[in-house]
């Protein structure tokens, strides 16, 4: 967020404040990311957010709100609200438009056929920086380094990346630059400096540990096994869909979400104080299966090392504990 006011400062175009980003998103919890990110459920009671300059789109969720458009359809319409609120703004005062190319704390969202590339193509046309979150599709959960351009074919300007670089071994972020952008804060300037770092950047044991866990992806060929049995992980949680409490199952490779509704015809929803992602994992946990609850769904990263014998018993678990779950559901509406 800083270094995007600073490029704009440096470029001579001050007055590029705002920034545009979607319900459902996920970017952080400090001030400028939590105001980023579009996640009602983050929005609590207590803290300020930046609202005057930080614009949420609608989210790309075609299930639950498709309201009987076609994908196509769909993905039309979120590029052109997109094109209004520019318009609205004025191209020249819009700073950036960050994006996860699968939402995932929003609930392992895809974006619809086409839609991330002609975004992408409006923030060129306009110089509008585009930023791609990449902290959880990033090194290797999609079976790729970065999902955003081998995935769904766009270039960012800014790829930010985290989780994967260490495989969680050990806290470390990083924020990867375009030319474009580097070119420009890069330069010296008298009346400038782009003062910007934190106690633990570049902390070395932290650095170590990304270069070795780099070292492993490509010794043991991990995005090569995930482009494997990645389609397998998906297909197999999709046999999944046969059950009447489970909506949808989406995601990519092995990044997935399973969604749980009341009525499948509907789309309606479980009441949200029964939690019934929660009772799902509750239920799982005993099994020997650890998933994460997000109210009405049950969000899956595992392993890029989980084998095709293991799918299966992830898959299997999760059929008995929500055929348990909904069992128990029935029982108490009598």
């Amino acid at each position: 967020y800083r270094t995007i006011q600073f490029y704009w400062y440096a470029k001579g175009e001050p007055e590029r404040r705002h920034v545009l980003s979607r319900v459902d998103a996920y970017h952080g919890t400090t001030f400028a990311s939590v105001s980023i990110g579009g996640k009602p459920g983050d929005r609590v009671p207590g803290f300020d957010y930046i609202d005057d300059t930080i614009h949420h789109l609608s989210s790309p969720d075609h299930y639950h709100h498709g309201n009987g458009r076609t994908e196509q359809e769909f993905a039309d319409d979120l590029v052109a609200e997109f094109e209004a609120k520019i318009a609205e703004l004025g191209a020249d005062k819009v700073a950036a438009f960050f994006a996860e190319p699968i939402m995932g704390s929003g609930g392992v969202i895809l974006p619809p056929a086409d839609y991330l590339q002609r975004v992408r193509q409006i923030c060129a046309d306009h110089e509008i920086v585009y930023v791609s979150d990449e902290v959880v599709t990033g090194f290797g959960r999609l079976g790729e380094w970065f999902a955003s351009e081998s995935v769904f074919g766009i270039v960012p300007d800014i790829i930010t990346s985290a989780k994967g670089l260490t495989s969680g071994y050990l806290p470390l972020g990083a924020t990867i630059i375009s030319d474009r952008i580097y070119d420009v804060i890069a330069e010296p300037g008298h009346d400038r400096y782009f003062a910007v770092g934190y106690t633990y950047s570049g902390h070395p044991v932290s650095c170590a540990a990304a270069l070795k866990n780099i070292e492993i992806i490509e010794r043991e060929g991990l995005l090569e096994h995930v482009r494997d049995v990645g389609p397998y992980f998906m297909e197999q949680l999709r046999t999944l869909t046969d059950l009447p409490m489970v909506g949808e199952v989406r995601g990519s490779h092995l990044m997935a979400c399973v969604v749980f509704v009341a009525d499948r015809d509907t789309k309606e929803l479980y009441p949200e104080e029964l939690d019934v992602g929660k009772l799902v994992a509750n239920a799982c946990e005993p099994r020997g299966l650890i998933v994460r609850p997000m109210v009405h769904l049950n969000v899956m990263s595992p392993p890029l090392v989980i084998t095709r014998d293991e799918i299966d018993r992830v898959v299997a678990v999760l059929r008995d504990a929500i055929v348990e779950v909904r069992a128990t559901l029935d029982e108490q509406a009598g």
